[in-house]
């Protein structure tokens, strides 16, 4: 993913929020910009691109958290999002980055009738990022719940699948994050994974997955 990374300025809700009815402090409030920078990924040798995980694999359970639109900070597991039915998972390197703000994520919410009426339950977005800026780019961007925004704070899931990507030398910041990738998910079990090299978006397209999905 190669491009100028855009302004923008977001706050943490000041509204009180519950995790699993624990409240969280309501004085969170925050406010973050980025002046225009030029930056380029790091680049990845074009050999196989591998992940722990592969097609027939059953996904490791881990925890991912949202907020609701109500402003109750909630947490789902990996069953909840796939047994006994089938998903879509995809993952992006980074909440507010070009592509996945411009083409991945707008995608998925484009197609996101044309994949329900195909029998796909549930359609999520995976990043490492904490659960304030996956609801502030959210409300950046202004989507609605056809796609759940679900923050791997820590990359627990990311890390159990294989599918870490270093950008801790990139001069922005990122740090260790996902690859980008999507998945279908049947019952707990991959059918298709495209996963992409680096932060390259060629693959795991919302179209893409469409097309996957029989």
């Amino acid at each position: 993913m190669a491009a100028t990374a855009p302004s923008f300025a977001f706050s943490g809700l000041s509204s009180a929020t519950k995790l699993h009815r624990i409240s969280a402090s309501s004085s969170y409030s925050h406010s973050y910009s980025l002046r225009p920078i030029t930056t380029r990924l790091p680049s990845i040798k074009s050999s196989k691109i591998t992940a722990t995980i592969s097609v027939g694999d059953k996904l490791p359970e881990a925890t991912l958290s949202y907020f609701e639109s109500d402003g109750e900070l909630q947490t789902t597991t990996i069953s909840d999002l796939t047994k006994s039915k089938k998903s879509i998972l995809f993952a992006v390197p980074g909440a507010f980055t070009p592509t996945c703000s411009q083409k991945h994520l707008p995608g998925f919410v484009e197609k996101s009738g044309e994949l329900k009426a195909k029998g796909v339950k549930t359609i999520a977005c995976i990043s490492v990022n904490d659960a304030f800026v996956m609801k502030a780019w959210k409300a950046d961007l202004k989507i609605g719940d056809d796609v759940l925004l679900l923050s791997d704070r820590n990359g627990d899931f990311t890390k159990a699948i294989g599918c870490e990507l270093d950008l801790s030398d990139n001069p922005i910041g990122l740090g260790v994050r996902s690859r980008r990738y999507a998945m279908l998910v049947e019952d707990g079990v991959v059918k298709v994974l495209n996963l992409e090299e680096g932060g390259a978006f060629t693959s795991s397209s919302a179209q893409d997955m469409l097309a996957a999905v029989l």
